[in-house]
């Protein structure tokens, strides 16, 4: 007896065919492929599922980072110690205003646009009695020109002078005028290049102290 042959014959019988050729398909051959086509469908939504949990699971993470980390905290301000123009001996630092909402003005005598923004700083600070403080920062000029300039504006705010141009580096200050301002800690706020408005003016003393 071969052990080979009459495997293949009762192998043949069952499917429906003779050994060693293919034969119609039998029952127990569509038996079979529907078994097999039946697990490749159930892998098949499995793989699917677990994909679609993977990406709901992705984007969930996603929303719940973006929404707790918020905006960016607004950039501190550069500290600076410079000497003053109007009060001679003294010194004007950023540091003597800790806590204090404030505003920085860089300036100029020679600064055409300053011509126009000047005496709208002048009298808007006479206005606020007090309640508004501005620190005007003369670059790159004479203390005679600046001293003449600021007394025919009606400046009254203290002034420093930055001959070096180390406030105006530290604060990426290559055009005039422009102002910054700062709220209670110290941060900018708001940010204005070009002479200053009065509706500028509003809307950074809104900013200052809201955040403050």
């Amino acid at each position: 007896m071969r052990i080979g042959n009459d495997a293949a014959a009762r192998q043949a019988a069952q499917d429906g065919g003779p050994a060693g050729r293919p034969g119609p398909a039998g029952p127990g051959r569509l038996a079979r492929a529907g078994r097999v086509a039946g697990r490749l469908v159930l892998r098949h939504k499995l793989i699917t599922g677990l994909v679609a949990i993977f990406v709901i699971a992705a984007v969930a993470v996603s929303l719940a980072t973006s929404g707790s980390s918020g905006p960016p905290p607004a950039p501190v301000a550069a500290g600076f110690t410079l000497d003053s123009l109007t009060a001679p001996g003294q010194h004007i630092t950023l540091r003597q205003y800790q806590g204090k909402p404030l505003i920085v003005n860089f300036w100029a005598s020679w600064c055409e646009p300053c011509q126009q923004e000047t005496p709208l700083l002048a009298s808007w600070y006479a206005r606020q009695r007090g309640h508004v403080i501005i620190v005007g920062l003369d670059e790159n000029d004479t203390a005679v020109s600046a001293l003449k300039f600021a007394k025919a504006k009606g400046v009254s705010y203290p002034i420093g002078v930055d001959p070096q141009l180390t406030a105006a580096n530290a604060y990426g200050v290559t055009g005039l005028p422009q102002t910054f301002f700062l709220n209670a800690q110290h941060r900018i706020v708001d940010h204005v290049l070009g002479a200053v408005t009065q509706a500028d003016l509003d809307k950074g003393l809104r900013l200052m102290q809201a955040s403050s």
